[in-house]
C-alpha cells in the first residue's frame, strides 16, 4: 500500500512539474525582457544591425527584450582558439532574435549551445558516390544548424554580413531559420505555422516557388534569391529568410506570393523598414 501511494506522488510530482514549469519558465521571461537594456548593448546593436534604426519604438523594446532571453537562455562557446566576446554575443543575438520579433516567444527551444569559429572551419562528410561507394572528404563551412542542440557560425562571415545587409546573404539569419524549421524534429523547409489551415497554402506556394528557383538555375536566370537555395526545400526556405530580411522590395516584386507567406509567418513586413 505505501508503495502504491509513493508511485502516486511521484506521478502526482512529475504531474505538476510538467504544468507548472511552462508557467515558471514565462515569468522569468518576462522578467528578463522588463531589464533595462544595458547602453552598451545598446551601442552594439546599433553598430552592427542596419534596421535597428529603422524599427518603430515598439519594436525596439521587444527586439532588446528578446536579446536578454537569448542570452541568459544560450550558451556560447569558442572554438579554433576564438574567444567569445560580449559584443559577439550580442550581435549574434540581435540577428537572431529579429526572427522572432513579433510574437514568436519560443526562443528556439531545441537550442542549446552556439559554437562560434574565427572563420571558415572544416567538417568531414561523408558523401555517396554510387555503386556502394563512399566517400569520406573535408568540406569547408561558415555554418550549420544541427537538429539535436547546437548551432555553428563563423564570427568572420558574421561580421562581413552585418556590414553587407541588404547583399541577401546573412549566415546568422540562414542558420537561426534551419532552426525554427527544426523545432518539430524535421527539416524540411515547413516550419510550425499557427494554424492548421495555413500548411496547405504554404505548401502550395513553397513548392512552386522551390521548382521556380530550381528551373532559374537550370537556364542561367538571374534571381534574387541565392543558387543555394535550389539545394533543397529546407535550404530555400534558409535563403528566403534571408532575402525577406535583406531585399524585402526584390523580394516582394518579384515574389509577391512568398513574400506574402514569409510576412505572415514572421508577422513582419521589412519593407517599411527600408
Amino acid at each position: 500500500m505505501v508503495e502504491i501511494i509513493i508511485i502516486f506522488l511521484i506521478v502526482g510530482l512529475i504531474i505538476t512539474g510538467i504544468l507548472v514549469n511552462p508557467v515558471l519558465v514565462k515569468r522569468r521571461r518576462n522578467r528578463l525582457q522588463q531589464r533595462p537594456f544595458l547602453p552598451l548593448w545598446n551601442a552594439i546593436v546599433e553598430n552592427n544591425l542596419p534596421v535597428y534604426f529603422f524599427l518603430s519604438p515598439a519594436e525596439r523594446k521587444r527586439l532588446q527584450g528578446h536579446i536578454q532571453v537569448f542570452l541568459a537562455e544560450k550558451q556560447f562557446i569558442g572554438c579554433g582558439g576564438l574567444a567569445v566576446t560580449e559584443e559577439m554575443k550580442v550581435i549574434i543575438a540581435a540577428v537572431a532574435c529579429l526572427l522572432l520579433l513579433n510574437q514568436r516567444e519560443t526562443y528556439f527551444p531545441k537550442l542549446r549551445s552556439i559554437l562560434v569559429y574565427p572563420s571558415t572551419y572544416f567538417v568531414n562528410e561523408t558523401a555517396y558516390t554510387g555503386n556502394y561507394i563512399v566517400e569520406e572528404r573535408r568540406v569547408a563551412r561558415l555554418g550549420e544548424s544541427w537538429t539535436n542542440d547546437q548551432l555553428v557560425l563563423s564570427w568572420e562571415q558574421v561580421k562581413q554580413d552585418t556590414s553587407n545587409w541588404r547583399d541577401g546573404h546573412n549566415v546568422v539569419l540562414h542558420e537561426f531559420a534551419h532552426q525554427l524549421d527544426q523545432e518539430d524534429g524535421k527539416a524540411e523547409g515547413v516550419p510550425i505555422l499557427q494554424r492548421d489551415s495555413d500548411y496547405d497554402l504554404w505548401t502550395k506556394v513553397m513548392t512552386e516557388e522551390y521548382q521556380q528557383l530550381c528551373n532559374d538555375i537550370q537556364r542561367g536566370v538571374q534571381t534574387v534569391m541565392n543558387s543555394y537555395g535550389a539545394t533543397n526545400p529546407a535550404e530555400f526556405f534558409a535563403v528566403a529568410t534571408e532575402t525577406f530580411f535583406e531585399k524585402p522590395r526584390q523580394l516582394l516584386k518579384q515574389h509577391p506570393a512568398l513574400y506574402d507567406q514569409l510576412q505572415r509567418y514572421y508577422q513582419l513586413d521589412p519593407v517599411q523598414w527600408v
